[in-house]
């Protein structure tokens, strides 16, 4: 073989390595949860500048709920709502800030989306499990009325490479769930798929991972219904 060959092979072999790498799933991402700082700080400000009720409903977790965040007031009135979202995040980001976006509210509910980023990024499924359940006991423990909403992950055209994991990373929400009589699974996946299976592909913006205007009303009508039976009668007045 010819030095101008072997040149020419290791660098097709560097450029299969770079590409493989870089698809969604196949290598997990470095994570870094203080990267939110500034993040956090605005939601301080916003605290400072609107204190927020007690004994409300907070809502975390990653860009389906952060793109959510001015919505989910209408969305779910009358109920008494506490957007706290942050797009990007994973579960390991919500465990590290959980005192800073949900408990110092000492809210009567809180909902939690992850598993769309941990999953597109290659994080194990017993991972994502095991720090889902570490958070619900710090919630526990802290709030030990406090009752929480596990949202399922939500399928999408850009992420179907990984969606047989989001599945059964769905089935332990579920398991999890079943266990305890304050966590509440939420369905958010099979409203967004069609009666074959497949997901539906008008409910997206251009990245077909972000929700359009007809994917959040789904989206939101989905967390409606589930929270409505529970939550309404506690409202203040009601």
């Amino acid at each position: 073989m010819t030095i101008t060959n072997k040149w020419f092979m290791a660098k097709t072999l560097a450029f299969i390595v770079l590409l493989v790498l870089a698809l969604p799933g196949q290598a997990q991402r470095e994570i870094d949860p203080t990267r939110w700082e500034e993040t956090m700080q605005r939601f301080d400000e916003q605290d400072r500048m609107s204190p927020p009720p007690e004994n409300a409903i907070v809502l975390t977790g990653s860009s389906s709920i952060a793109r959510w965040n001015d919505q989910a007031a209408a969305a779910l009135a009358p109920l008494t709502v506490i957007a706290r979202g942050f797009g990007g995040s994973v579960m390991e980001d919500v465990a590290y800030h959980l005192d800073r976006v949900a408990l110092r509210y000492n809210p009567r509910a809180i909902l939690i989306y992850e598993g769309d980023n941990d999953t597109a990024f290659g994080i194990p499924e017993e991972k994502i499990l095991g720090q889902l359940e570490s958070i619900i006991a710090r919630i526990h423990d802290a709030l030990p009325e406090t009752r929480v909403y596990v949202l399922s992950v939500k399928p999408s055209v850009s992420r179907l490479n990984v969606w047989d994991t989001a599945q059964r990373v769905n089935a332990g929400y579920q398991a999890i769930a079943k266990a305890d009589p304050l966590v509440h699974y939420v369905d958010v996946a099979n409203p967004f798929l069609w009666a074959d299976g497949s997901v539906m592909d008008d409910i997206f913006v251009d990245d077909d991972l972000h929700l359009n205007d007809m994917g959040n009303l789904i989206w939101g009508s989905s967390i409606r219904a589930a929270l409505m039976p529970l939550e309404a009668r506690h409202e203040s007045g009601k």
